[in-house]
């Protein structure tokens, strides 16, 4: 039974993940199946043609799914080790972001409470944003006791800005200090903490009614935060919804891995058929009644901490070493060999890069102009990337393209750099031809 004192699963999957072949026609890769390797429909779990993917991505992923799951291993659904494919959530599987979509819910319905010290919320808070926020939501409040948000302008802006931008309303910087750029990134590391001294039920409550809400609203609504303007709807991808399910009918274990808030990611997933032991996000520690505190679950060897290692950018290998492949110690932000990796994996931006690119069959992509993981996918090394324009809305055409040789990579350190390929040659920059 899940320990939810640290939100923590204890699963246990493998891949052991041969190679695809650069290209087979569809009558060949038929012919070559062994006749027993169908499944009982009488063929392999097969992609919607009815929905839309960007050129021949469709067929792409199709022969992953024939290639890594029960069509051509028929032993994965009796003991077999089973193929594993990982997604981001929020513009991955989804339009827009559920984390916003719950604490824009939130604000406007008075569920954030004033914290004995906003600088306890978080390590890295500023002197500058403790002074805001102090001023912009008072001390009126009791301690513990929601904060008026839904008629306090001031006080929903300046927690909006800190979460959305990382800036205090006047442009001062929310956060300040030493971290790994690579590991954690300290406002998605607030949002979690910002709800401290609520129970993971409370929280889930509060994602529920703001799903409701934004899968009601319109396509292209918008709704007010303060004075902040932000999409009002979220909607599942149809193709991406098909894509798990034809994922999970072929035999393999899917995963969402998230850089939100556990408790929020497992109200949105359980619709496209993933379990609570299956998504995997920023787990808080919760205290002796059962309340969400500012510590979450390290990872690769970080122990209990205030954000240091969450799922978030090579934190999103080290988890899913962690928890999947049950890799422990500091070897979980290692790229690991072969039958430990995902055999499929998706996202958006540059938060997915690291744990998308450890893919062994396909790495897919949502084009949302994001420079390093554009970059990695447009260099297409492997030759398994497989870029898509977003379902939903897709951006525009990145103009001027991608700057890969100078300075499109992440650094630890925060600073920008050129993007490599393994074996240290530096990718060139690269034009955005896929929107």
């Amino acid at each position: 039974m899940r320990n939810r004192n640290i939100l923590a699963l204890t699963l246990a999957a493998a891949a052991t993940l041969a190679a695809v072949p650069a290209a087979l026609p569809a009558a060949a890769a038929t012919a070559v199946r062994p006749s027993n390797s169908l499944t009982p429909g009488g063929h392999c779990p097969q992609l919607s043609k009815k929905l839309d993917w960007y050129g021949d991505n469709r067929a792409k992923l199709q022969r992953v799914i024939d290639e890594r799951g029960r069509c051509s291993n028929p032993g994965l659904g009796h003991g077999g080790k089973r193929p594993v494919a990982a997604f981001d959530w929020d513009n991955t599987v989804v339009k827009n972001d559920v984390t916003d979509a719950t604490i824009a819910w939130s604000l406007r319905h008075d569920k954030i409470l004033r914290p004995k010290s906003w600088k306890s919320t978080s390590k890295w808070l500023t002197d500058d944003a403790d002074r805001a926020l102090t001023k912009a939501c008072g001390t009126g409040v009791p301690v513990g006791k929601p904060l008026p948000t839904s008629t306090d302008t001031d006080c929903a802006d300046e927690i909006f800005e800190v979460r959305e931008d990382g800036k205090t309303m006047s442009g001062a910087a929310a956060f300040a200090g030493e971290w790994d750029h690579r590991h954690t990134v300290p406002q998605y590391a607030w949002v979690p903490q910002l709800f401290a001294g609520h129970t993971v039920p409370e929280l889930e409550s509060y994602a529920a009614q703001a799903r409701k809400e934004a899968l009601a609203a319109p396509v292209g609504a918008t709704q007010t935060v303060g004075t902040h303007e932000i999409p009002g709807y979220v909607r599942y991808y149809d193709q991406q919804r098909d894509l798990i399910r034809t994922l999970k009918r072929a035999g393999f274990d899917v995963y969402i891995v998230s850089a939100g808030s556990e408790p929020v990611a497992e109200v949105w997933s359980r619709s496209v058929g993933i379990d609570r032991a299956h998504t995997i996000a920023i787990r808080s520690v919760l205290d002796g009644r059962g309340r969400i505190t500012p510590w979450n679950q390290g990872c690769g060897g970080v122990p209990v901490n205030k954000g240091e290692a969450i799922p978030y950018i090579d934190g999103k290998r080290c988890f899913i070493n962690q928890e999947i492949f049950k890799i422990k110690g500091k070897s979980a932000w290692e790229k690991q060999e072969r039958s430990h990796r995902i055999a499929l994996g998706g996202g958006d931006a540059d938060t997915d890069v690291t744990f998308v690119g450890d893919a062994t069959g396909a790495h897919l992509v949502l084009n949302r102009n994001k420079s390093e993981f554009m970059c990695r996918a447009y260099d297409n090394a492997d030759g398994r990337w497989v870029v898509n324009p977003m379902f939903i809305e897709p951006m525009p055409r990145k103009s001027g393209g991608y700057p890969c040789a100078t300075s499109a990579y992440n650094e630890h350190d925060g600073r920008k750099g050129p993007v490599l390929r393994e074996d240290g040659s530096v990718v060139p920059d690269q034009q955005d031809s896929v929107y």
